[in-house]
């Protein structure tokens, strides 16, 4: 089939939606499928023999760190000269809304990907004021697909009760070939601990934002001279957070990619995870793979990949120093361990095929659902 993609981010951005989407194609291509990719035009034109057309973007002013395409009627001709068999939207919102209206208008099967809690997120950029209205313009999108999927059993729960349509659960997946705990890297760990190699590494990867409570780390650094931290990512929190360590033993690396990343995985002691607000948190599954221990909130989407006490520690995020006690646990090296051990053995034989088949056969469903009306059209 030929599977047209309209998505908000795309390489080189690097995000868990990214590493979704890459991980889906690399899969579809090696299946004998076509698949062609829409999205802000950062400089890739091609991946791994999937054509990306790249549209105009732009920093918006309330999020400077990263370029967004606008909404455009390009799209519309773009979809009618792919001919695509199924377009799959991926977080519509702005250059996704008009996919959606496009693919809806122009009769092509549609299903669209929910994969960032952006009401949840207002809060933190004191939006609040505007939680109902965005709750009304992503349901009004979602709803116009005919299958809607998110990444885990808590998202779906809370997109049932706002009355998206037709929600089901994308499937997790990482790539164990990649991240695993023989990258572990003296070199790197010594530019991850700025040459502090006895000290027990902390690590947090991911997108450097408000919303994501990164400063709460700091407490463990204040508390414990055991500890020093590495921050591996980028985003429009980066100044304040640079700002919120000084005097601090914390590395920015900015961002990391493959080989560089499972290195720095496989080389850290513990990874930290202080965020709320996550849908799924590939990350931890990264980090997982890794074998590395987890100190992460205790919240619905990581309860389903994270289980107190075998896998990691969850911590109380409505208690104030719930997060450094729980992080400062992990002082215990056997508790170590004993944690990474059993969080890689649940792991390691995980991948992204069965993810990949299940969003294959969400396409085939839309399709053939879209084969169904038309053939009562046409008997009516």
């Amino acid at each position: 089939m030929h599977i047209l993609i309209i998505t908000e981010t795309f390489l080189p951005s690097t995000d868990g939606v990214v590493t979704r989407l890459t991980n889906s194609i690399r899969y579809f291509m090696k299946n004998g499928h076509q698949v062609t990719v829409i999205a802000p035009d950062l400089g890739v034109n091609e991946f791994e023999g999937a054509k990306v057309i790249g549209l105009p973007a732009r920093k918006l002013p309330f999020y400077r760190s990263k370029a967004f395409a606008l909404p455009s009627q390009r799209v519309k001709k773009l979809i009618m000269q792919c001919d695509p068999d199924v377009v799959h939207v991926v977080n519509p919102a702005l250059l996704g809304a008009t996919g959606v209206h496009f693919a809806k208008k122009l009769g092509y099967p549609l299903i669209a990907s929910y994969h960032t809690q952006v009401p949840k997120y207002a809060e933190y950029y004191h939006l609040s004021i505007f939680k109902g209205v965005l709750w009304w313009y992503f349901r009004k999108l979602h709803n116009k697909a005919t299958i809607n999927l998110c990444t885990s059993n808590v998202v779906k729960q809370e997109l049932d009760q706002q009355q998206f349509r037709n929600v089901h659960v994308w499937k997790r997946g990482v790539d164990t070939s990649l991240f695993h705990p023989n990258k572990s890297d003296s070199e790197m760990r010594t530019r991850l601990t700025n040459g502090i190699d006895d000290k027990k590494l902390l690590l947090y990867v991911g997108r450097l934002a408000p919303e994501k409570e990164i400063e709460k780390i700091r407490t463990v650094l204040e508390q414990s001279d055991q500890f020093v931290l590495a921050i591996v990512g980028d985003g429009p929190h980066r100044a304040e957070l640079e700002e919120h360590f000084q005097g601090t033993n914390t590395v920015f690396t900015g961002f990391m990619h493959g080989e560089e990343l499972a290195q720095a995985y496989a080389s850290s002691d513990v990874f930290v995870f202080p965020s709320t607000t996550e849908t799924l948190g590939l990350v931890l599954m990264e980090a997982m793979a890794s074998g590395l221990p987890i100190v992460a909130a205790d919240s619905g989407p990581t309860r389903e990949q994270i289980e107190h006490e075998k896998h990691g520690l969850l911590y109380n995020p409505k208690r104030l120093d719930s997060f450094k006690e729980t992080v400062l646990r992990l002082e215990d090296e056997a508790l170590r361990n004993r944690l990474a051990e059993k969080a890689w053995k649940d792991i390691h034989e995980m991948g992204w095929d069965d993810q990949s088949q299940q969003a294959l056969a969400f396409y085939q469903q839309v399709i053939d659902s879209q084969h169904k009306d038309f053939d009562k059209k046409e008997c009516s």
